[in-house]
């Protein structure tokens, strides 16, 4: 369904304007999907972002700022984030050797379980509603990158 049925407007000001309604729409469908799959593991979606980029440093830890620097949503509290990360076992703080004021934060063994988990949820969900071929993708990628440059 297009997105003038989804939300029952005929008219637009302009084809850029009903774009960007139909990216916002489509990133409120598409976070509400993710809630459902976090949701069943007890997790935000901050929460998950912050496990993905502690995954792709690993095994190196990170700091808090590179955290805030990499996350999708940069409105979130890193730290409150990596607290509760934290209280569930899914990552581990050190003191940093280099710099006795920074805090290290490395994923678990817990942590990584928990991804390689989501992983296979994810593929299972993409592959259900995965409508955009590898080239379709790739164009929508460079015109999302085009909006924001």
């Amino acid at each position: 369904m297009g997105i003038s049925e989804e939300i029952k407007q005929e008219k637009f000001k302009s084809e850029f304007s009903k774009s960007i309604v139909n990216i916002i729409y489509t990133n409120a469908w598409l976070h509400q999907q993710h809630l459902k799959l976090f949701k069943e593991q007890g997790l935000t979606t901050p929460q998950f972002n912050i496990l993905r980029i502690l995954r792709g440093q690993h095994p190196k830890p990170a700091t808090v700022n590179l955290l805030i620097d990499r996350m999708l949503d940069k409105s979130s509290n890193a730290s409150r984030i990596v607290d509760k990360l934290e209280q569930k076992g899914l990552v581990i703080r050190k003191q940093c050797s280099n710099d006795r004021r920074a805090v290290d934060v490395l994923i678990s063994d817990a942590g990584l379980s928990l991804l390689s988990e989501m992983d296979t949820k994810m593929d299972a969900w993409e592959s259900q509603n995965g409508k955009l071929s590898e080239k379709e993708a790739a164009t929508l990628n460079e015109l999302l990158d085009k909006i924001r440059s």
